[in-house]
């Protein structure tokens, strides 16, 4: 049969468990983006890190080898749509986590106006309603390519792709509110 292979973290946790600053930080990230808990903020920070340490690399080192690296590296970028492709390492090393949870396929649900809250966003990827380019996708933390941000759409056969489902009914709060007050002004 052959060997299993063994399965590794793909992130680092924090050296040090109990900081105040950086808790409280993770906390704010946690409910702005909602993420199911902190092990993928360091899943991100992992992948931020890997990109900061390659431009890093590639600053010192002057070859063929490290331009053709180079290149990759700014394509990589481009394509998840972090960078432009004639951006610098410098940019590269500006990069924050903030920008790399905006490319989650949670983010991009809710802020295209899928979802009425970035939890609810989880929920609908996780049930299978969202799909792009047609194709299911069932992970939150998906980086969403930046050529397919345009087609991240609800399933087709999913009760959710109609606009009159109503968990997808969205009303602003102030517009319930004049319909309370319209409705008690009736009432009298």
């Amino acid at each position: 049969m052959g060997d299993i292979k063994k399965l590794r973290k793909k992130y680092t946790p924090p050296r040090h468990p109990w900081q105040g600053p950086r808790i409280n930080a993770e906390k704010v990230l946690v409910k702005e983006y909602g993420l199911k808990n902190k092990r993928e903020i360091y899943k991100t920070q992992s992948l931020l890190r890997n990109f900061s340490k390659q431009a890093k690399n590639l600053i010192a080192y002057k070859t063929e080898q490290s331009e053709k690296e180079k290149k990759q590296l700014f394509d990589k970028l481009a394509n998840i749509g972090l960078l432009h492709k004639d951006a610098d390492l410098e940019q590269v090393l500006g990069l924050t986590i903030d920008k790399l949870l905006e490319r989650r396929l949670q983010t991009l649900v809710y802020k295209k106006g899928l979802s009425r809250s970035v939890v609810q966003a989880r929920q609908f990827i996780t049930h299978g309603h969202i799909a792009i380019k047609g194709q299911k996708v069932n992970i939150p933390g998906y980086l969403v390519k930046a050529e397919e941000e345009t087609h991240v759409e609800f399933v087709k056969n999913s009760n959710l792709s109609s606009a009159e489902h109503p968990e997808r009914v969205v009303k602003e709060k102030n517009v319930l509110k004049k319909e309370v007050n319209k409705n008690i002004e009736n009432d009298k």
